[in-house]
């Protein structure tokens, strides 16, 4: 693997990339001795503390600067995604992990389908996608320009009923968590405004933004703003724990692969 100190400094730097992972890791239990996929693992932090979890592992996103990232940190089993179909072979993972990725694609559900045809029968799949809920935050955001189209998002994200309905009957839906409540997500929308005029002329993604080695190299001098802010940054998010009862701007699902009933198996091999 390539030194991964860029990422793991920006990762330590990220009220949002943290909470992500300590909700994903937890979901997701031990991984040990499993084949697993991540997919659309942004800048692929995620895909490299995966793959310290343990197991074999694979990574795919859509976006070429993404993979491009990805590979530069884990190196090898790395996937470009070219629209609803993978590259895998049929009953090949115990474990899928879907990271903001169900939003970018117009037909979710036949990508669910797809990841059911990969996936072994009981085999489990964690995704995290946007929650979408009515809230001033979000008026605020569509007034300064971080609007879905900004982020490559077709739909503005998901409630566990419509992701429920995405998933039919390949999956069966076994629990369900909202996190990153309102202080969290005022400090995501500065970094990402910020974020956005550093990074200004440094190349589009269809993903929006996303923050690659060669980005961190051309804008040093904001990073180094952002690290004395930090500490204030952190402290701000903190105030979410006086929001116990209201629910996240981000959402987390896990499934379970149905298994294929005998009589449509039977059928598939004739």
């Amino acid at each position: 693997m390539n030194d991964p100190t860029w990422a793991l400094a920006l990762f330590h730097r990220s009220i949002l990339k943290q909470q992500k992972w300590q909700v994903l890791s937890t979901w997701l239990g031990p991984t040990q001795g499993l084949r697993c996929l991540d997919l659309g693992a942004d800048n692929g932090i995620i895909s490299y503390l995966l793959r310290q979890q343990g197991g074999d592992w694979a990574s795919a996103d859509l976006d070429p600067h993404a993979v491009d990232s990805i590979r530069s940190l884990v190196h090898s089993d790395v996937h470009q995604l070219h629209g609803g179909r993978t590259p895998f072979a049929d009953g090949e993972f115990d474990r899928v992990v879907i990271v903001d990725l169900l939003e970018h694609l117009e037909d979710d559900h036949g990508f669910l389908e797809e990841l059911g045809r990969i996936m072994r029968p009981g085999g489990e799949l964690i995704i995290n996608v946007p929650h979408v809920k009515p809230s001033f935050l979000r008026r605020f955001r569509l007034a300064i320009g971080q609007t879905d189209e900004q982020h490559g998002h077709v739909r503005p994200g998901y409630t566990v009923e419509t992701l429920r309905r995405a998933l039919g009957d390949v999956f069966t839906v076994v629990g369900a968590q909202t996190y990153s409540r309102f202080f969290s997500q005022c400090v995501d929308t500065l970094v990402t405004a910020v974020a956005g005029i550093a990074k200004r002329g440094h190349g589009a993604s269809s993903k929006g933004l996303v923050i690659t080695e060669r980005a961190v190299d051309q804008s040093r001098r904001w990073l180094t703003l952002y690290g004395l802010i930090y500490p204030i940054m952190w402290l701000m998010a903190q105030l979410d724990r006086l929001l116990l009862f209201r629910s996240g701007y981000l959402l987390v699902v896990k499934a379970r692969r149905v298994p294929v009933p005998a009589a449509v198996a039977c059928e598939a091999i004739r």
